[in-house]
């Protein structure tokens, strides 16, 4: 799946039935549901997982929980807007740049 076509994606109602569980957080989020991104990446136990935990505490406001989920997935704490960042981590995990 290319960027643009998770964007697109992003017009349905729910996510695409063959998301890895990392796209499906991000993908909730995008869709402005916090929550079930949130249940989603914590039980995503990779460093992939607390990355994308680390900018949902960030954009929630509470940077000190973020500051630990970016240590632990081996991420500076990020400066960038959150929808670089957003963009920034679901291109990592599409895989592509």
């Amino acid at each position: 799946m290319t960027f643009s076509e998770f964007r697109d994606s992003l017009k349905q109602s729910k996510p695409p039935s063959n998301l890895k569980n990392t796209l499906q957080a991000l993908w909730y989020d995008a869709k402005g549901d916090w929550e079930s991104a949130h249940n989603v990446a914590q039980d995503i136990n990779t460093r992939e997982g607390s990355w994308i935990h680390a900018y949902l505490h960030r954009k929630e406001g509470d940077l000190g929980n973020a500051s630990y989920w970016y240590h632990r997935a081996n991420q500076p704490v990020s400066k960038k807007s959150l929808v670089d960042e957003w963009e920034e981590i679901t291109k990592a995990m599409l895989g592509s740049s």
